[in-house]
């Protein structure tokens, strides 16, 4: 049975609340696709990815990889529109993904559904990678600066692997050096191999065709394994199911040799983000690699990346409050109180814990940041202080906490109102003693690291209802920063509007539009609940779905949070007649809606003749493009 209007509503309003809490692709989707399965209504539907030469899913309701059409799928990709057959319809989608369904009931729903989807999937998904860039970006931080504190050739080696297996979700990484004297690969470490390294002739394998090309491969998933090297595996005692390979250059294009990452964990094969971080990990490789005695040109791209860090990460605003929070931060970025950072979600909490490092001294240090709300009381202080191998069931190696990994810099507790009373009890301890103490060790490990704690609770009522430690809360609120909501924060709206429209064309490559007087008053009108964060989704998913040089307030998609009509009406500001003329843009575009766009419903209901509808819309500056005026 087709959707209804109001459940085509329902989808849509679905999409925009859950792509704007950003809490990652796979949780949006995973809310979204069983909801929209029942509205359509359809049998299964799943959202999946192109990751050459396989079609992977990224959530489903009702749908198993095995049994997707991926012919139908590569039709509807290759003709960029829908395509149906065999009890499914597939739809292509921005960013390399589409959408499937089976057995659905309303076709045009279902492109309906995917036309609302599609750049809220973009949107979600680009951030999630430009998150797990900064991550990325902080983790080579973390590890170059280690580099800087040994000469050792193999014990550098050693860490590029470890960091790498890390990095891509893989099973094994190798260094292969390039020995051009005696035509050979020497790969470093080589596990499973007597004395840790292998040699192989440079002039065959995949490792081969990358130095000699300067191009990285992929291998995997149906794709060139009749090219991977078996006499290796032989001599291993490996099977190779998966391979990732990228030219080790230094900064003046010299080929040193090529990193290799082996099988990617979980049965899969690595991706195009994955082939993005080795190359960056090669990048630096490259460099440490190039002369172990001297760290000159490693210091520099260190420096380099801070300062990229620091440049980022900026307080947009010019409203009293801002120009007070950015004042204070200055004043209290390079001592070493403590900072507790109070807001609701979505003020920007973690932009102002970034912000304090890098104007820091400890800017070239690490930035490491904990949710406290994602830790279970179980594993709380195996991460914060690390444990040593075989301290429980899943202890198969030993590994440093995040205080040990924030040695020298800053680590950020988010949520902090979050953590249990035991997990508060031990943060206190080592706050007090400067100390950790590794799970299943005796030794004491001192820390150097300035804390910034925050949190959108209330952490004063909490250690009234002893809900939080009063010693914690003193210990942790030496200085406290308030971040207001952005419905308090004045035209700051529309600077920040700007800023983020400006950056998300910038990185598309486009002419950035301009907001429209009116479209600029509907910014500042709304309430925000989402506050920065979602005001950041709004202007990316203009950047994607505009095309013009003007942002109409047509083009504003808000979230208003379950506010009826009245109360959006209560928003309007200015003289009686403009707030007219906007209610009467708002019923008209309403009863357009309801009529599903056919103009003689519409006018009918609003008790207008057709023609008058038209003229009426003109008057009010309302777009017409796309409504047929001929009789």
């Amino acid at each position: 049975m087709p959707s209804t209007t109001s459940d085509q509503l329902s989808l849509l309003r679905l999409v925009l609340s859950a792509s704007t809490k950003q809490e990652g692709l796979n949780r949006f989707l995973h809310e979204v696709l069983p909801e929209a399965r029942a509205l359509l209504p359809a049998a299964g539907v799943a959202v999946v990815r192109s990751n050459p030469p396989k079609w992977e899913i990224q959530a489903a309701s009702g749908v198993a990889e095995r049994d997707l059409p991926v012919d139908l799928i590569a039709e509807a990709v290759d003709r960029e529109s829908m395509a149906a057959g065999g009890g499914w319809t597939a739809a292509s989608m921005r960013g390399g993904f589409a959408l499937v369904a089976r057995s659905v009931a309303d076709p045009a729903a279902f492109t309906r559904f995917c036309e609302a989807l599609s750049p809220s999937v973009a949107s979600v998904a680009n951030h999630e990678e430009e998150l797990q860039r900064i991550e990325r970006l902080e983790t080579i931080l973390q590890i170059t600066n280690a580099w800087r504190q040994t000469s050792s050739m193999e014990e550098q080696l050693k860490a590029m692997a470890e960091v790498a297996t890390k990095l891509l979700h893989a099973d094994r990484a190798s260094i292969f050096l390039w020995d051009r004297a005696h035509k050979e690969l020497v790969a470093r470490p080589a596990l499973g191999v007597k004395g840790n390294e292998l040699r192989i002739p440079d002039d065959s394998g995949i490792v081969a065709q990358v130095i000699r090309t300067g191009e990285p491969r992929r291998v995997g998933g149906g794709l060139g394994e009749e090219e991977i090297n078996r006499q290796v595996d032989r001599a291993t005692g490996y099977t190779t199911r998966s391979l990732l390979c990228v030219p080790l250059l230094t900064p003046s294009g010299k080929t040193l040799g090529a990193f290799e990452a082996l099988n990617k964990r979980g049965g899969g094969h690595f991706t195009d983000d994955d082939e993005r971080g080795l190359t960056e990990l090669a990048a630096y490789a490259a460099v440490a690699l190039q002369n172990t005695q001297e760290f000159e040109e490693l210091l520099s791209k260190h420096k380099q990346m801070v300062e990229q860090q620091a440049q980022g990460i900026q307080l947009i605003g010019e409203s009293p409050a801002i120009e007070a929070l950015r004042s204070t931060v200055r004043r209290i970025a390079d001592t070493d109180l403590a900072i507790l950072i109070l807001g609701d979600n979505g003020t920007g909490k973690e932009v102002v814990a970034r912000s304090i490092h890098y104007q820091s001294r400890r800017r070239d240090q690490p930035f490491v940041a904990v949710n406290c709300a994602a830790l279970a009381e179980t594993l709380l202080e195996s991460e914060l202080f690390g444990h040593e191998k075989g301290a429980f069931t899943d202890a198969r190696e030993t590994r440093a906490g995040k205080f040990e990994l924030a040695s020298g810099g800053t680590l950020f507790l988010d949520e902090i109102g979050e953590m249990s009373p035991g997990g508060q009890a031990k943060l206190l301890r080592v706050l007090e003693d400067k100390t950790v103490v590794r799970v299943g060790g005796s030794t004491p490990i001192h820390t150097e690291v300035r804390v910034v704690a925050a949190t959108n609770q209330d952490l004063a009522a909490m250690v009234r209802a002893k809900k939080f430690r009063e010693d914690l809360f003193f210990r942790l609120n030496v200085v406290s920063l308030e971040l207001p909501p952005l419905r308090e924060r004045g035209e700051d709206v529309l600077l920040l509007a700007d800023y983020f429209l400006e950056s998300f064309c910038r990185n598309m490559g486009r002419r950035a539009p301009k907001f429209s007087p009116a479209a600029r008053k509907r910014l500042l009108a709304h309430s925000w609940p989402g506050n920065v964060r979602e005001l950041r989704n709004l202007t990316e998913r203009l950047a994607y779905l505009t095309t013009g040089e003007t942002v109409e307030v047509d083009d504003l998609v808000l979230i208003d949070s379950g506010a009826t009509d009245a109360e959006r009406l209560a928003e309007l500001h200015g003289s009686l007649a403009e707030a007219t003329r906007e209610f009467q843009q708002h019923y008209i575009r309403k009863t357009i809606d309801a009529s599903r766009g056919n103009m003689s419903a519409a006018a009918k209901r609003l008790g207008l003749h057709r023609s008058n509808l038209y003229r009426k819309m003109r008057q009010l500056g309302m777009a017409t493009d796309g409504h047929d005026e001929e009789e």
